[in-house]
């Protein structure tokens, strides 16, 4: 039941439009709801639980506090709900799955030679967007598709039309070489003009332009051009002839929708309609659908996907009514700028698209659940088969896995991944910036690494510990921060920037090299009955509780990539503070042999095994996360420069004065005046340099 502070607020509701948020104990928004009335759609969840769903029983269960937004109409509610659903992601609302990293195609149409590219962020800049897609691959197959049939530049180039060459695409006729001047002014906003029609679906009269161009260069006798015409022609035309015709007499853009629930699962399935006929088709993901019915599915879906949609046709077909339909058609209408009506066919030929893109979604949904119980499975079977070749004592829920990477013991990092139920847990991503190991003593940085992780574990007080970069940055929030789409640098090959093969310097640590024939004798783990710290981690066959920090969560397998020496030097550092009933193993990449305390040789897994898959993929992102942060840390040691240490210098102007003098030793010889001469420098910046340099 709620308590008595949440149902005096819920009385005090003013009955008008708005937006409604419901907190838990930890202050965390876990549902956002819009009303026509306030007071009367919130004192709705206070009444009894047994007139409730079960997924708004146990939200009104945990739900403890409330804030509202009243709003001047229920369109403002519905374009703040939304809003709000993006920036919380509360837990019991129906959200469409990675909402923020859909692509979309961009066209520069405000630049005087405008380009065409993929993007996932929406802009007001003037350009005209085409999406979101789900698949990014087919995006970019797009765009290469239109670069081939009407070429157009794809450099960042500032175009003045005097640089003394043109790149590759200019000689393979995928650009018109407007940096060099080659390319005609006119001739290329048409070229763009005709990209902006076929992303809208309008083939038919480009290709009665580029057919009357075609007759034209040939009565001129430039069979080349006449030629490289046709052939644009035929591609135009094989990619009209894939698309379905709807209706040779109403030719009205729409966007058919058909949404399929099961199992607390939903799947929409989008067609995009345009001038009658079906050019494209997109599903989507949804989470949160749990005891919801179709029509609040529908709706939410609506909400969010339009939101961010770079195009609202005048009609969309929907399978049932909502109860919003007047709501959503208002805010579309205010969207696009003209009449946008939402659509309920019962019979003919917008029916039958309705029920196809219905059955179309349901098999969408279908397969998705097919892979997602083949992934479980599969994941599961790996599980259970590493611990039996382990010999773990409960199935490793949890494993973390720690990576050093450097370069003859400069720029040295290492990192930790953490996998959960067989699936990586990006969230729970660290890195870390060695400071206290100098030279290349593998050893010492893995031992460091570890101890900063797991005495965070043992701590009290976690915020005790920092690890914070010398420069302030924190780790912690900046490996939440990473991206997983754009940019993602992929492993380089073995042994590259891993500083293999480094000799043991320094005096920090004295672990047993890893010839050593008969390391120390230690009890197997399993063995161990010696409680875990704080009582956190037990190593029960159960899933981790995520209750508390991500550093206080103890693993149930911790894998060292090395070999006997990193493995030791692991189980040192462990032993001192306490946790050595954690499963410890190091995985070297050599043979991939799998080697375990107190034995002298290493395990090796069936070489088709799913448990030796799991071990190296867990192996490989923590070696792929390690190699990203070393050359982030390198680049900025390589391309570090004296200008770097002089107040008010910033990029811009160390740019300006690199490429007006060359060299950092011309810049500290330049005069005065010859520093005032630089582009964006005035006096106070110039003696800044003189007073630095």
């Amino acid at each position: 039941m709620a308590s008595a502070e949440l149902e005096l607020k819920v009385d005090s509701l003013p009955d008008r439009p708005g937006v409604y948020c419901f907190r838990d104990g930890a202050g965390d928004v876990i549902y956002v709801g819009k009303a026509q009335s306030l007071r009367n759609r919130v004192r709705s969840y206070m009444q009894s639980p047994d007139l409730l769903s079960p997924k708004t029983r146990r939200m009104v269960e945990k739900a403890v506090d409330l804030d509202v937004t009243v709003t001047a109409s229920p369109v403002e509610a519905l374009i703040l709900e939304c809003n709000l659903i993006k920036e919380y992601h509360p837990r019991y609302n129906v959200r469409l799955r990675d909402d923020k990293s859909y692509p979309f195609i961009k066209v520069t149409v405000q630049e005087e030679w405008p380009r065409v590219y993929f993007t996932r962020k929406i802009t007001r800049d003037g350009s005209r967007y085409f999406g979101p897609y789900t698949d990014a691959r087919s995006v970019r197959h797009t765009i290469d598709t239109l670069n081939r049939i009407f070429p157009f530049r794809t450099c960042q180039r500032t175009i003045t039309g005097k640089d003394p060459r043109a790149c590759l695409s200019y000689h393979i006729h995928r650009c018109t070489a407007p940096c060099i001047g080659v390319a005609d002014h006119h001739e290329y906003r048409q070229a763009i003009e005709q990209v902006v029609l076929f992303l809208e679906g309008k083939q038919e009269g480009i290709i009665e332009e580029m057919r009357q161009a075609m007759e034209r260069a040939a009565e001129e006798l430039q069979f080349e051009q006449a030629a490289r015409l046709r052939d644009r022609i035929r591609s135009l035309e094989k990619s009209v002839e894939r698309q379905k015709i709807t209706s040779e007499e109403d030719k009205v853009d729409r966007d058919v929708v058909g949404l399929a629930c099961s199992n607390g699962h939903a799947c929409a399935q989008l067609f995009f309609v345009r001038n009658g006929k079906l050019v494209g088709s997109e599903h989507f993901l949804l989470e949160g659908t749990e005891d919801e019915a179709t029509g609040p599915v529908l709706a939410s879906f609506l909400e969010q996907f339009y939101d961010a949609a770079a195009y609202v046709p005048p009609q969309i077909l929907l399978q049932e009514e909502t109860d919003e339909m007047d709501t959503l058609s208002q805010w579309l209408t205010e969207k696009r700028g003209s009449r946008v009506s939402l659509v309920v066919p019962r019979r003919g030929q917008k029916r039958q698209l309705v029920q196809m893109a219905v059955e179309n979604s349901t098999q969408q949904l279908e397969m998705q659940k097919l892979r997602w119980l083949n992934d479980t499975q599969r994941t599961t079977g790996a599980l259970v088969e590493l611990r039996e070749a382990l010999q773990l004592p409960s199935t490793p829920h949890r494993i973390e896995c720690f990576d050093i990477s450097n370069i003859q013991g400069t720029s040295a990092v290492g990192s930790m991944v953490v996998f959960e139920e067989g699936q990586a847990k990006n969230s729970d991503y660290r890195r870390f910036k060695i400071k206290t190991v100098e030279g290349a003593n593998d050893y010492a940085m893995m031992q460091e690494v570890l101890r900063r992780r797991f005495k965070r574990a043992v701590s009290d007080q976690p915020s005790a510990v920092s690890d914070e970069d010398e420069d302030g940055e924190n780790l912690d929030a900046e490996a939440r921060r990473r991206g997983d789409a754009e940019g993602v640098e992929f492993p380089l090959p073995a042994g590259e920037g891993q500083g293999e093969g480094n000799l043991l310097v320094g005096s920090q640590v004295n672990p047993r090299p890893e010839n050593d024939p008969s390391p120390r004798e230690r009890a197997p783990w399993h063995v161990h009955a010696s409680p875990t710290p704080a009582g956190e981690g037990a190593l029960e066959d159960s899933a981790p509780s995520t209750q508390h920090s991500s550093w206080t969560v103890l693993p149930d397998l911790v894998i060292v990539d090395g070999g006997k020496g990193q493995l030791n030097a692991a189980l040192d550092v462990l032993g001192d503070l306490g946790l050595d009933q954690i499963p410890t193993v190091g995985l070297a990449k050599e043979n991939e042999e799998i080697f375990l305390p107190g034995r002298s040789e290493g395990l090796m897994l069936p070489r088709t095994s799913q448990a030796l898959y799991m071990v190296q993929r867990v192996r490989d992102e923590a070696h792929r996360f390690a190699i990203t942060y070393h050359r982030n840390v390198r680049s900025k040691r390589s391309f570090g420069s004296a200008l770097d240490q002089v107040p008010g210098i910033g990029p811009k102007r160390k740019q300006a004065l690199v490429k007006h003098f060359g060299s950092v030793k011309a810049i500290r010889a330049a005069s005065m005046e010859e520093l005032l001469a630089v582009q964006g420098m005035n006096r106070q910046a110039a003696e800044k340099i003189k007073e630095h340099l």
